[in-house]
């Protein structure tokens, strides 16, 4: 009994694994321009398991609290506020919990909106950090976090904001721009993410997701897809530097996780 109930998932992880393994030989065939050196280090993965995490111990403190296992699903506002939430006005403008700008890509509305973003990541983020590294890879990821909530400061600063999608809606951005300045042969990739783009918009309208995140996070990426040295010595000129800001975009991410468990909500 507990074969057959198996097989199902069993398959379906085959099944993405066979589909990741296919994309990234697409991504190696279509774009030739040179990668930087390998890195073991798969930042995707880890910010992957981070989001695990923090959702796990959201719902832990919420069933201690007496929530419910329906925080599960739908968590309520007060407790997505309370592990990090973004709002601008008054958490960040008049409190000053600045590290909310960051915090709120690690904090997600429940199972599914945990479970798209997370297929997305690890769907869309080896493709990405496979060829521009791990240190602008994680860069670009916490850059386009800002980005989305700063377009949501002029577009909904009393709406509060959560989930990884801005992020993702700007490695997906990167990635349009990106490979569109490689050329016709890389043009099969942009086209791809251009495919996920259409998915996650889809998927946002359905959730009622934050759209001014998408785009902001979107035009930070196709900025920094469009900034971005092309070619061997433009990686090797640029390494040290992206390597110093690789590790403050850490410290930052982490300082913020940390003052957020210190300080989690005004009184």
């Amino acid at each position: 009994m507990d074969t057959v109930e198996k097989q199902p998932y069993l398959f379906a992880r085959l099944h993405w694994h066979w589909r990741l393994q296919r994309w990234k030989r697409t991504l190696s065939r279509y774009v030739s321009d040179p990668r930087v050196p390998y890195n073991p280090v798969c930042v995707s993965r880890l910010l992957i398991g981070i989001n695990l995490l923090w959702f796990t111990w959201m719902i832990l403190r919420a069933l201690v609290a007496g929530l419910g296992l329906g925080t599960v699903l739908n968590p309520p506002t007060g407790l997505l506020m309370y592990f990090g939430a973004q709002r601008w006005n008054p958490e960040v403008l008049v409190f000053h919990q600045w590290w909310r700008c960051l915090t709120y890509a690690y904090t997600h509305g429940g199972l599914m909106h945990l479970g798209f973003n997370m297929v997305v990541l690890y769907q869309v983020g080896p493709l990405i950090e496979d060829h521009i590294g791990s240190a602008r890879f994680f860069i670009l990821y916490t850059f386009t976090a800002l980005t989305a909530t700063l377009l949501g400061l002029l577009w909904h600063p009393l709406v509060p904001v959560v989930g990884a999608s801005g992020s993702l809606f700007g490695l997906i951005g990167f990635a349009v721009a990106y490979f569109h300045r490689l050329g016709n042969h890389a043009h099969t990739v942009r086209n791809f993410m251009f495919q996920w783009a259409a998915i996650a918009f889809i998927f946002g309208l359905i959730m009622g997701a934050d759209n001014a995140g998408h785009l902001g996070g979107a035009i930070g990426g196709a900025v920094f897809g469009l900034l971005l040295p092309l070619g061997k010595r433009g990686n090797k000129i640029t390494s040290h530097l992206f390597g110093g800001l690789s590790v403050m975009a850490a410290v930052v991410t982490l300082a913020c996780l940390l003052l957020q468990l210190i300080f989690p909500y005004p009184s």
